[in-house]
């Protein structure tokens, strides 16, 4: 990676975050990482990566900063106010929020860090853990184009493309599309495994071939697998799942738009969720089904 050496500070080292932020350290880049939790740091090995102690230390240098939270609620408490992180950051730096928030809060967080002379960008991203793991993310960014331009290497690096949506919020609005959609692909693609099991059909073969039908998901071939084995390790936490889902429908309020599909999902998460499995990954709604036919 050739670009100007620049400090950057990675913050929310959960499932996606350690990912992400290793293979900055891989790349030799000057970084410092924050997790609000004891975290293990095996991802970054014997590199040179700073850990800090505190999140206004990890952000206080850094020219860009990422990060990667499960909520918007968590986002305004690290960030937000006199205790937050952006009354630490250098003026003119980059805060990049790679969180699935809504696209209102993502307008209520540059609104925050134009407080503070930060510049700001919505980061969020299409891919669970395995992408991760193999920089194979999808970035969907709302924000300047300049200054996208000054992250782009370092987005690079954590994936393998970059989507400018268009103004503040846009990036999040889009992600907002693709897990509404993904929750839903999963629910349906289920209802029909159990279906066919009901009227007779191997269930081996069900997973092995609706998969690979026109009008099936692709992401429903990895998925099936989990199912066929009863393996449910997270990729993507059913309970963020809901949580997507449940910013959907505020942000479909907010714009006087119907969800009736999207919000019948959302309580069929509710269920599972409720029911224990909501730090199975989200392909465990099958399981919830099962436990109800």
């Amino acid at each position: 990676m050739q670009t100007k050496q620049m400090k950057i500070a990675f913050i929310g080292l959960g499932i996606m975050g350690s990912n992400m932020a290793s293979h900055l350290a891989k790349n030799n880049l000057n970084l410092t990482v924050y997790n609000r939790t004891p975290k293990n740091f095996e991802h970054f090995g014997n590199s040179n990566v700073t850990i800090a102690d505190s999140v206004k230390n990890a952000v206080k240098d850094a020219d860009i900063v990422f990060s990667m939270l499960s909520t918007p609620q968590v986002v305004e408490d690290v960030f937000f106010g006199t205790a937050g992180a952006l009354n630490s950051m250098k003026k003119n730096a980059i805060w990049a929020d790679c969180s699935t928030v809504n696209p209102s809060f993502s307008i209520r967080a540059f609104e925050e860090a134009t407080k503070y002379n930060i510049r700001f960008l919505d980061t969020p991203v299409s891919g669970s853990k395995i992408p991760a793991e193999n920089a194979e993310l999808i970035f969907l960014v709302g924000g300047e184009e300049n200054t996208l331009n000054e992250i782009q290497p370092y987005l690079n690096v954590m994936g393998n493309k970059v989507l400018h949506i268009g103004d503040i919020g846009k990036g999040a609005s889009f992600k907002m599309l693709v897990n509404m959609m993904l929750a839903q692909s999963m629910l349906v693609f289920s209802e029909a495994i159990l279906l066919g099991e009901k009227m007779g059909i191997s269930k081996d073969f069900l997973l092995d071939t609706i998969p690979n039908l026109i009008v099936s998901a692709p992401f429903t071939k990895s998925k099936a697998l989990a199912i066929k084995s009863n393996n449910y390790d997270v990729q993507f936490p059913l309970e963020w799942m809901h949580k997507d889902l449940h910013l959907a429908t505020i942000t479909a309020y907010e714009h006087n738009q119907p969800l009736f599909l999207a919000n019948l999902t959302k309580e069929i998460y509710a269920g599972a969720n409720q029911n224990g499995m909501g730090r199975d990954d989200m392909s465990a709604i099958y399981k919830f089904l099962e436990l109800k036919k």
